[in-house]
């Protein structure tokens, strides 16, 4: 019988030492969804490759507490509230905040405005009992405000960030730009309940303050991003947006709160 010498391979000599082992994985194992939320700790549950058209898309924009939206609502009325994006919009703003403001400003101008009509209607007339127990209701004027505060808190953001993207002035999104016009609108809020007291210039005093206010906050926080834009002339946009924050506050004053106390002059009318 006959006997055929094998080689040894040399490495299989050198025992388990001359094994290496090497890892095919990334070097970066973290997860690649992290959205808004990771900077507070958690990954968000929902697919960050939603298109615009899907609830997913939106949800991360809804996610916060009540505590965080009432500090961003009362912080607008401070006036250290230049740095309100990188101040009290961090980490990410929400849309669930301006919304809400928003919509309540609607209810306070309706149910404040009819409620102002009645007093008045009352004060004018206190004989008539009808006057005070009856309370009318415009709806009219619940379209109205509507249209005004969804246009204006709404529609002027997204159109100024539209056209500031075509100008080349991208410092800011879509929604930090609706934050802080909705946010912004917090102020009339209040004034439209103290406009239900029946002193004109006590009402004329609560506009005046609520324009000084919400124009102040807007143009502290809107000024800086315009000012990054190459063209000075897009600086001059913020003398656009300020006439038109005029017109809308003395669109609400004549719009809901024109109520006044008339008082009969000359004898009574003797027909019913």
């Amino acid at each position: 019988m006959s006997y055929v010498a094998i080689e040894a391979d040399e490495r299989m000599e050198e025992g388990p030492e001359g094994l290496q082992f090497q890892s095919f994985l990334s070097t970066d194992a973290r997860p690649t969804n992290q959205g808004p939320n990771s900077s507070r700790g958690f990954i968000s549950d929902g697919p960050k490759n939603s298109g615009f058209w899907t609830l997913d898309y939106y949800q991360p924009y809804f996610d916060v507490d009540t505590k965080t939206v009432i500090r961003r609502c009362y912080t607008t009325l401070l006036p250290r509230s230049a740095h309100y994006l990188s101040a009290h919009l961090t980490p990410s703003a929400d849309l669930y905040g301006p919304f809400w403001t928003l919509t309540t400003l609607i209810f306070a101008l309706f149910v404040c405005s009819s409620l102002a009509s009645s007093i008045a209607s009352y004060l004018s007339d206190p004989a008539d009992s009808s006057a005070a127990v009856v309370l009318e209701y415009d709806f009219g004027l619940l379209s109205t405000a509507v249209a005004l505060v969804y246009s204006y808190g709404l529609g002027v953001p997204v159109l100024l960030w539209l056209a500031l993207r075509y100008l080349g002035v991208g410092e800011w999104s879509v929604v930090e730009a609706v934050a802080v016009w909705g946010y912004g609108q917090f102020v009339w809020i209040p004034t439209a309940l103290l406009c239900v007291i029946t002193i004109p210039i006590l009402r004329w005093v609560a506009v005046g303050i609520a324009f000084f206010i919400s124009g102040w906050f807007l143009a502290a926080n809107v000024y800086p991003v315009l000012a990054t834009a190459d063209a000075k002339p897009v600086r001059l946009i913020i003398i656009l947006l300020a006439v038109l924050h005029a017109g809308v506050a003395l669109s609400l004053k004549i719009l809901f709160f024109s109520y006044y106390v008339v008082k009969e002059t000359g004898p009574k009318d003797p027909l019913p």
